[in-house]
C-alpha cells in the first residue's frame, strides 16, 4: 500500500499509561492529525502537553461517536478510527465499519470482550482452557467454586487490565469477592457492565503472553506476577527464555486462539500458562499489550507494534523492522509493599540518576509526584514506576532491571496510620 494523504485519525478515548500518547505521535509521524474523541480531555495530561486536538463526545454512546466522526469528516478526511483503550475498541470498530474504514470485525471484538462468550468459542474449538463457569450472583459463584475446586479465580466477564481479578481459597473469600463483582454496575471508566462473573480454575505453571499481529505471533513474553490473591504484573522479559519447542507451542496456541475468535486484523494480546508442554489459554485481548510490552518488543525485534497498529488503522501495511535490536529486554515495576509516601524531589532525582547508571538500564521513570501517598498494589494502577534494561542475554537484562528497581524502591518512605 502507498502512504496516506493528509487527513485525520480518530482515537476513541485512550489508555492512561502511555500508549495513547504514542498513538497520537505515530499518527503525526505519518503526516496525519490525531483527534482524540473523549468525554473528558482532562483525564489525559498528554493532550495539553502535546497539543492534541480533542472532540468532546459522550463516548459511552456509539451513535454520538459516529455523529462526531461524520462531523469531523466534513472538514477533513477521516482516514481511520481506533482506540488504545480496551473499553472502547468495540465502539471504534463499529465506527470504522460504518465509515467504510479499516479495522477489526466488530462482532469478533465484541464477542472477545465478553470473556464468557470468548470462553465458549474457544471451548467449541477444543482449545485447552481452565475449567470455568459463568455466574450472575453470589450463590452461583460459591456453587461453581465448589464444583471446580478451590482455589479458584474470580473475574468480571468484561474487565480489563486484571481489574477485579482475584484468587479465592475458600467459600468465605469467594462470597466476599463475588459480592463486590456482582454489585458493580459500571467499570472504572463509568461504562455500564453486566453482573456476569467468571469462576475459573487456578492453573499451575509459568505465565506468558504472546503478542500477535495480523494473525502472526511476533513475540513470546515471560510475565512476572505479584503475590496472590491478586495478579499484579510486576515485570516482563522479552524474549521468553524457553526451549524452542515450548516457544513454538506457545506461538501456535496463541495464533490458533486469535484465528478461532476471528481476530486476524491488527494486534492481539494472548495470555497463557505453560505447565510442562501444555499451553492453556488464560484469555485473549483484542488489543495491544499494556505494561510497556510493545516497547520491549520494539527494543528486541525492531518491530514497532504501536506504529503498526496506527498504520493498520489508516490502511497501511506494517513497517517491518524499523530499528536496532537488543538481545533481550526486561522491565520491572516499582510497587509498595506497605503504605508509603514518595520521597522528596532531591531524593528521587538522585535515585533516578543512580538507577540510570546501572549497567544495562535504558529507562527509569516514576509515575507519581513528590509526596504522593501510595498503597500496596492490587492492580496495575498501583504501580509507581518502572525500570527497563537491555542486555545480550535475558538473565543479564533481568538482573539490570531488578537492580534498578531495588535502587528505585528507596524513593518510597514507609508511613503508619
Amino acid at each position: 500500500m502507498t502512504e496516506v494523504a493528509h487527513g485525520t485519525l480518530l482515537l476513541v478515548e485512550s489508555n492512561t499509561t502511555g500508549t495513547g500518547r504514542l498513538f497520537a505521535r505515530c499518527a503525526r509521524d505519518l503526516g496525519i492529525e490525531p483527534v482524540l474523541v473523549t468525554a473528558d480531555p482532562g483525564r489525559y495530561p498528554y493532550v495539553a502537553l502535546d497539543g492534541v486536538r480533542t472532540e468532546c463526545v459522550d463516548t459511552s454512546d456509539g451513535e454520538a461517536v459516529l455523529v462526531a466522526a461524520r462531523r469531523i469528516a466534513a472538514t477533513a478526511p477521516v482516514l481511520g478510527v481506533t482506540s488504545s483503550s480496551e473499553y472502547y475498541i468495540v465502539t471504534a470498530a463499529a465506527t470504522a465499519r460504518m465509515l467504510g474504514l479499516p479495522g477489526p470485525g466488530e462482532e469478533a471484538v465484541r464477542a472477545c470482550r465478553d470473556k464468557s462468550v470468548q470462553r465458549r468459542r474457544l471451548a467449541e474449538a477444543g482449545m485447552p482452557q481452565p475449567r470455568h463457569e459463568v455466574v450472575h450472583d453470589v450463590a452461583g459463584a460459591v456453587a461453581a467454586a465448589r464444583r471446580i475446586g478451590f482455589p479458584v479465580v474470580l473475574k468480571p466477564a468484561q474487565g480489563s487490565g486484571s481489574l477485579g481479578v482475584r484468587a479465592c481459597a475458600d467459600e468465605e473469600q469467594t462470597t466476599r469477592h463475588a459480592s463486590v463483582l456482582t454489585a458493580a454496575t459500571v467499570n472504572e471508566r463509568g461504562v455500564a457492565v453486566p453482573p456476569d462473573v467468571l469462576v475459573e480454575q487456578l492453573l499451575p505453571g509459568q505465565e506468558f503472553s504472546v503478542e500477535v499481529f495480523g494473525g502472526r505471533a511476533i513475540a513470546v513474553v515471560v510475565k512476572h506476577l505479584g503475590e496472590p490473591p491478586v495478579f499484579v504484573e510486576t515485570g516482563h522479559d522479552v524474549p521468553a527464555a524457553v526451549p524452542p519447542a515450548r516457544g513454538a507451542l506457545l506461538r501456535e496456541s496463541a495464533e490458533r486462539a486469535a484465528a478461532v475468535l476471528g481476530l486476524g486484523w491488527g494486534a492481539v494480546h494472548v495470555e497463557l500458562r505453560l505447565d510442562g508442554d501444555r499451553p492453556t489459554v488464560i484469555e485473549v485481548n483484542p488489543r495491544l499489550a499494556g505494561g510497556m510490552i510493545p516497547d520491549l518488543v520494539r527494543r528486541t525485534s525492531g518491530v514497532d507494534l504501536v506504529a503498526d497498529q496506527v498504520r493498520a488503522a489508516v490502511g497501511l501495511d506494517p513497517a517491518g523492522i524499523t530499528g536496532p535490536r537488543a538481545g533481550a529486554a526486561a522491565i520491572r515495576f516499582l510497587t509498595a509493599d506497605r503504605d508509603a509516601v514518595l520521597g522528596g524531589t532531591d531524593l528521587t532525582d538522585v535515585l533516578l540518576t543512580a538507577v540510570r547508571e546501572v549497567p544495562g538500564v535504558v529507562d527509569a521513570v516514576l509515575y507519581a509526584a513528590e509526596g504522593t501517598r501510595v498503597a500496596p498494589a492490587t492492580d496495575f494502577r498501583g504501580r509507581v514506576g518502572h525500570v527497563i534494561a537491555e542486555a545480550a542475554t535475558g538473565p543479564a537484562a533481568a538482573r539490570g532491571a531488578e537492580r534498578g528497581r531495588t535502587l528505585l524502591s528507596r524513593s518510597l518512605r514507609a508511613v503508619s496510620g
